[in-house]
């Protein structure tokens, strides 16, 4: 019976949904039971009076009877809490000003964690597209020497195969060369184009897991020396230079003069990503048809990414125990100073992020303590506006209005504010995220950045959160027996107002405090990014333009043919009008790494294995230490008909002196030894130091004559006008001389140092923005709860003025009073600050995490932002009417 009493009251309740119908119904039926008592009283013999007043008794009072059975059938709680809804409503309503201003707050701190959420969960979360993504690992080799951060160094082909061979039936291995660059030929009306591109296994695409939208990728039988030349092509290159034309398979392309057959093009998704990876690969080719045999067997030269799909079961550690034995045995075998003795590895998505991830926590983390100091702003909003209709809310209570209504009711308040906030910050997001993609093109996975449910369900617990957070702290200043009191209370005591002014006087103080973490993380980065910009590479970088070229050695094949085109090349560079001075180098100062090898000096005892100099080698023409103000400290440069076939000749930088002469000997006319071939050259002259990257040391050098000894260069030039305006004449000369001969990298050298600081130049601007929202936010705070503290004292500043306090003194008192709450957030915040901007050590430069200086100037800012906003309230109240102020309810 009690299952069908259920269903019946069920039944009834949905039947109110329909409202007036069954209210209807429900007087209807009241009323036939009613008269039928009544008729049945008649019936006994009563009058109509006596037959109504005793049917009355029998049943109770009818507005009794229909709120019971209406609390019965109907959903109460529903209809209480819609009831809160619209009077929130109509108090939000009432006051647009201030909602306006909550909402605004809200919309800022979430849409900036939303936008970080999505960044984040696109760029470090999601998934690569691959098969079963989360088998994928990096592999690469380091030595116990090497820090912790810095574990990706690339592995040779020789400890490869070794380890491959070992690993058999626990993963399967492919190895890739990102390093490698093709010229494409001109044909069909298109200009010659120098790509990236990588050197693959045969493996390497079904190791990834991933299948090629036309033709097929690369089989055993292509990855061979003696195999026809082949080529798979990315997505986004097809699509450019080819126009997305389906016949390409089986068509031949020219690379390096050479001809290619296009065997497959690969799908958009393939985008191969690590710390070695532009993410820009436009071809793969077959590591063993185009790497030297000598490459694919040494130990000593590092050129490749090791990549492996770990059988089910088998774990990353499992593998690398496997080949860090390998190594060992490896390393006892051939002892070099180029042969690492450890391996490492680590998943490919972490490989492919790795250097992303703290730079995004500590956004995630900047935007948590914005949307942390909006909860708290709009709470103290909430507070002050409680305090403004205290009367009304005792005159509530003391109707019988309960605390927990009243609690409900401020946090519906908070919820509409925070929903509010939330659409809005959707809106913020969607706009961020279309302004980081096309302001930051070069980031990883940018392209995956998108809203999706996931980021919507992250906004909707936001909200969640943020209400019940604004409004339970809000709801903390209700007090049923202080706002009855209220009533009682003279009309200028102020105790009431001095309680909710403190907890205004707290939320102020976490505000405050998260507002200095933000400020000394903002400084540090900033500081951070003005060391990088102001490092010295060694060379001038105004004025300097530069372009990369590289001959085909299909075309240019010895040394011969090489260095006569760079030499007619730079003098047709030199006599083009407005070039102040012209040069080629290998790989230019602050543009990256450009080659290393290790050396000894012949005229010394024997190092021991292990034991030699990685020496920096760069080829340079004879000119190129005039143009670039690279001074010669001693000896000479190069003689202009100086080459490798005629004798073998070097400098080296003045820290490589050091490193190979110890002992002070002079090193003109002695001979570096290469460790791997056993060349040795005579140092003729010592030049300064330069970086080949501004966030590196200095490193040791060693030049080499550039004319017969490379295929690739990079043109220098210098010009007191404007250097941009060179690049096209120049490119022309490239292409009269050789039509088929592409430039890269156009660029003044000032834009290449710009590009390599990009990150650490946007990471700094971004927490500096979020800081500075920060203390625009803890400045309003200040500036709320002085001018409530005024208002709230006004009685008592009437009192000490007309017994004689100086209006300088009010000043000084209320100053004092405002600026407490916030030198306690600062001693708060500076505390925080110590221990959690070591968080951030990695992405500093020249920068301690506990810089004085920086702590030193966020303190300054802090307290001359706080008397600002302090003053006009302490001014407002210095100059009050005492006669005016003591009438003052």
């Amino acid at each position: 019976m009690s299952s069908f009493r259920w269903l019946h009251q069920l039944a009834m309740r949905l039947q109110m949904l329909r409202r007036g119908r069954s209210e209807d119904q429900l007087d209807q039926e009241l009323r036939f039971h009613l008269e039928q008592q009544i008729a049945e009283n008649r019936a006994a013999g009563m009058s109509r009076k006596t037959a109504r007043e005793a049917a009355l008794r029998t049943f109770g009072n009818p507005t009794l009877l229909r709120e019971q059975t209406r609390s019965t059938w109907s959903w109460t709680t529903v209809e209480l809490l819609l009831r809160d809804l619209r009077q929130s409503l109509r108090a939000l309503f009432r006051t647009p000003g201030f909602t306006a201003i909550a909402i605004g707050v809200m919309a800022l701190g979430i849409g900036a964690n939303v936008t970080i959420f999505a960044v984040v969960r696109s760029v470090l979360l999601n998934p690569l597209p691959y098969s079963d993504p989360q088998r994928l690992v990096a592999l690469y080799s380091h030595n116990p020497d090497s820090k912790k951060d810095n574990l990706s160094i690339p592995i040779d082909a020789g400890s490869f195969f070794a380890w491959k061979q070992a690993a058999q039936g626990k993963a399967e291995m492919a190895l890739i060369s990102p390093f490698q660059s093709y010229n494409v030929s001109a044909e069909g009306g298109q200009l010659p184009e120098h790509i990236d591109a990588a050197w693959v296994t045969g493996n390497f695409f079904s190791t990834l897991g991933v299948a090629p939208i036309l033709g097929r990728g690369f089989m055993a039988s292509d990855d061979r020396p003696e195999a026809e030349a082949a080529a798979v092509l990315s997505y986004s290159f097809w699509k450019r230079r080819y126009g997305g034309d389906s016949k390409i398979v089986g068509r031949k392309i020219w690379l390096d003069a050479q001809p290619f057959t296009v065997v497959g093009v690969m799908p958009e998704s393939l985008v191969f990503l690590g710390p070695f990876s532009s993410g820009k690969i436009q071809i793969w080719t077959p590591v063993n048809h185009e790497a030297p045999r000598w490459l694919m067997s040494t130990f000593e030269d590092h050129e490749f990414v090791g990549v492996a799909r770990l059988a089910p079961g088998v774990t990353l550690a499992q593998l690398l125990s496997i080949t860090g034995a390998i190594q060992a045995h490896i390393k006892a075998e051939h002892p070099g100073a180029g042969v690492r003795s450890l391996t490492s590895g680590r998943s490919l998505l972490d490989d492919a992020v790795h250097a992303y991830k703290t730079p995004l926590y500590v956004l995630f983390a900047a935007t948590g303590c914005v949307l942390l100091i909006a909860c708290l702003n709009v709470a103290s909003l909430l507070v002050a506006r409680t305090a403004s209709r205290r009367k009304e809310l005792a005159i509530r209570t003391a109707l019988g209005g309960g605390r927990a209504r009243l609690i409900r009711e401020r946090v519906l308040e908070s919820l509409l504010l925070s929903s509010a906030g939330g659409a809005a910050g959707i809106a913020f997001a969607s706009a961020a995220i279309h302004w980081l993609q096309h302001a930051r093109p070069d980031m990883r996975r940018i392209e995956s950045i998108h809203l999706d449910w996931t980021v919507i369900a992250f906004t909707a617990a936001a909200v969640a959160l943020c209400a019940l957070f604004s409004g339970l702290i809000s709801a903390l200043s209700i007090d049923s027996r202080k706002l009855l009191a209220t009533l009682q209370e003279a009309s200028r005591s102020q105790s009431g107002g001095r309680a909710r002014a403190g907890l205004r006087r707290t939320l102020l103080v976490l505000e405050v405090g998260l507002t200095v973490v933000l400020l000394v993380g903002a400084g540090l980065l900033l500081k951070s990014y003005d060391h990088l910009r102001s490092v010295n590479i060694g060379i001038p970088v105004e004025n300097t333009l530069t372009m990369g070229i590289g001959l085909p050695n299909a075309r240019y094949k010895t040394p011969v043919e090489q260095g006569s085109f760079f030499e007619r090349l730079i003098e047709r560079v030199r006599a083009v009008p407005g070039v102040e001075s012209a040069t080629l180098i290998t790989a230019a100062p602050g543009q990256g790494w450009g080659g290393d090898r290790m050396v000894s000096v012949a005229e010394h005892p024997p190092l021991p294995k292990g034991a030699e100099i990685d020496m920096m080698m760069r080829g340079a023409d004879p000119g190129y230490f005039a143009a670039v103000h690279l001074p010669i400290l001693r000896g000479r440069t190069f003689a202009s008909g100086e080459r490798l076939t005629k004798g073998n000749v070097a400098l080296i930088s003045q820290i490589a002196v050091k490193a190979c002469f110890p002992n002070g000997d002079d090193p003109i006319g002695k001979h570096i030894k290469f460790d791997m071939g056993g060349d040795t050259f005579e140092i003729i002259g010592i030049v300064g130091d330069t970086r080949y990257s501004i966030t590196q040391p200095v490193a040791p050098t060693m030049y080499l004559p550039l004319y017969g000894n490379s295929s690739g260069a990079t043109v220098l030039i210098h010009s007191t006008r404007d250097v941009d305006a060179l690049a096209i004449p120049i490119q022309k000369i490239i292409s009269q001389m050789d039509r088929d001969l592409p430039v890269s990298d156009v660029m003044t050298l000032q834009e290449s140092l710009d590009k390599s600081t990009l990150d650490s130049q946007f990471d700094s601007l971004l927490v500096l923005g979020f800081a500075i929202i920060a203390l625009i936010l803890a400045a309003a705070g200040l500036y709320g709860v002085l001018a409530y503290l005024v208002t709230q004292r006004t009685s008592e500043i009437g009192i000490r003025i007309a017994l004689g306090a100086q209006r300088d003194q009010v000043l000084r008192l209320v100053l004092i009073d405002g600026l407490r709450p916030a030198l306690i957030g600062l001693v708060l915040g500076l505390a925080a600050s110590a221990g959690l901007t070591r968080l951030i050590r990695s992405m500093l430069y020249g920068v301690e995490p506990f810089d004085a200086s920086i702590f030193a100037a966020v303190s300054l800012t802090l307290l001359a932002v706080a008397a600002f906003a302090c003053l006009l309230p302490a001014w407002r109240g210095s100059r009050l009417n005492p006669m005016q102020a003591l009438r003052t309810e």
